[in-house]
């Protein structure tokens, strides 16, 4: 590890530790929140692949009724409390514990499904060679509103180019996307289609609890 990695990682530790603290009150209400309009549990948990796909916990708040067999689309299982929390990215405060725990950073490529990691390209698995990251370069680039094509390029991009000038960057247009509410869907969709390959698109059941 370099020691601009180490710095990275000590800036994770530090931010999302005090940062745990800070939202602790936040955290409180929304899981009230959740609570109230979806019941139990609370918290949404599921394996993710992070570095070298290495694969971990992922928790954030619920913001879903769970699938039945109706097979009712991701827009009609998110509840009015889970829009709001998307939009304004309060169901990623949790998630802060995975980048203390060492899972995830603060930047990085967004941490995907692990059905999809048969699905990439050599060029666009070459997005795990770093730690997965609560908001990164194509999450400021336009988020949920982009193709996956042009997200998993970003990716990439992000891998080839990092430096702490660009994570602190795009931390600072993540403070501006969120307040402006940007991307938090795909058109015509509630999250994201299915990644089903480069070139493959569906409109069926996405990444539920994704960003």
């Amino acid at each position: 590890m370099c020691d601009g990695e180490r710095l990275k990682r000590a800036i994770d530790v530090v931010a999302s530790g005090v940062g745990l603290v800070i939202t602790a009150p936040i955290m409180a209400g929304t899981a009230l929140a959740v609570l109230a309009s979806l019941g139990r549990p609370v918290l949404f948990r599921q394996p993710r692949p992070g570095k070298n796909d290495r694969v971990f916990e992922l928790v954030k708040f619920r913001t879903m009724r769970e699938a039945d067999d109706t097979h009712q689309t991701d827009a009609e299982r998110l509840t009015r409390v889970g829009r709001f929390l998307r939009a304004t990215s309060l169901d990623e405060l949790p998630t802060l514990r995975n980048v203390l725990r060492g899972d995830m950073s603060l930047v990085g490529p967004r941490p995907l499904l692990v059905e999809y990691l048969d699905r990439y390209t050599p060029e666009q698995s070459r997005r795990h060679e770093v730690r997965p990251g609560i908001t990164g370069l194509a999450q400021v680039s336009g988020r949920n509103g982009l193709g996956w094509e042009e997200k998993l390029a970003l990716d990439v991009q992000y891998v080839d180019e990092w430096s702490l000038a660009l994570d602190f960057t795009i931390m600072a247009r993540t403070l501006s996307s969120v307040l402006r509410r940007e991307g938090v869907s795909a058109v015509g969709e509630a999250t994201m289609p299915i990644f089903m390959g480069t070139g493959v698109r569906t409109a069926e059941r996405g990444d539920s609890d994704s960003p």
